[in-house]
């Protein structure tokens, strides 16, 4: 759960004693937590809230407590796909049948897909990916891989810049150390004003995660494929898979782990009124392979 720093044995068994004393000294801060509070802190979250404020507990304390707080109005476990599904229609943003080299869900966005107006809804959207790219880390794994797809992105396509700053305060501030990496792929030239102002909003060490990616600039290339396998990374990624967005094919995906969230987080009135009312995405009967979703 705790990474190490160090290269010799001793300084690493020193790190992990220190990093589980901080994680005890925050818990003991925080005091006694009930019901989906006590499910989020667990160890490793409190790990990467010390790891975001470098370890220290008062700074932590104050982000984790923020957290619980939008946690408890905004309710992100409870957002289900029938709410989201239509902003996912043209694949905007999905998470990936596969995984990077290190066992992370990958996300993939292609903001030149964008089909809604409303931030609200999109900030939902997210907010459910990620909650859902969580759901599915493996064991032992506790961060994701973002790829991001320029085809299609012009000036009159891009997102608003609220909403490029809403989606970094979601994730720097009540999802820290869940990003691994961002790999933005072939962005046009025009992007770079765009970015000159978002670059802004990110705090270093979400800026360190970001990473820009040309087909004809082979350090990047490298650099993206040594956290992907090329049969695995599509073609649009510079990749040999062929993969293709079923939004049909990944509605059932999606609705199969809201059943997941559910028994993860606790009883759902909403996911039980549709699965009896079959509102939305029917249920598959069979598990839907990851597979699936290229076709």
């Amino acid at each position: 759960m705790f990474r190490w720093r160090s290269n010799s044995h001793h300084d690493q068994e020193n790190d992990v004693l220190h990093s589980e004393s901080k994680v005890k000294e925050l818990r003991a801060e925080l005091g006694p937590l009930l019901g989906r509070s006590s499910l989020y802190c667990t160890d490793a979250c409190l790990w990467r809230y010390l790891e975001a404020r470098n370890w220290n507990i008062e700074k932590s304390k104050n982000m984790l407590e923020e957290s619980l707080k939008w946690r408890s109005t905004y309710k992100p476990e409870d957002i289900r796909w029938h709410e989201v599904a239509v902003e996912s229609e043209t694949g905007k943003l999905y998470r990936a049948g596969f995984h990077d080299r290190h066992g992370r869900t990958v996300l993939i966005l292609r903001p030149g897909k964008q089909n809604t107006t409303s931030l609200d809804d999109q900030m939902r959207q997210l907010v459910y990916m990620i909650e859902n790219a969580i759901l599915n880390l493996p064991e032992g794994q506790e961060q994701m891989s973002w790829l991001i797809d320029f085809t299609g992105w012009t000036l009159s396509t891009s997102v608003p810049i609220k909403s490029a700053r809403e989606t970094v305060n979601i994730l720097q501030n009540h999802y820290p150390e869940r990003l691994a990496i961002a790999f933005l792929y072939n962005p046009p030239r025009i992007f770079e004003a765009f970015w000159k102002i978002v670059k802004y909003f990110l705090d270093a060490k979400t800026f360190q995660k970001v990473k820009f990616v040309y087909p004809n600039n082979k350090d990047s290339v490298e650099l993206m494929k040594s956290y992907f396998d090329e049969e695995n990374l599509p073609i649009e990624f510079g990749g040999k898979a062929e993969l293709q967005y079923n939004h049909e094919e990944f509605s059932k995906l999606m609705v199969q782990d809201d059943v997941k969230s559910a028994n993860l987080w606790g009883s759902d009135d909403k996911l039980q009124s549709i699965v009896n009312g079959n509102s939305g995405a029917e249920l598959a009967s069979e598990p839907v392979c990851q597979a699936s979703l290229a076709s």
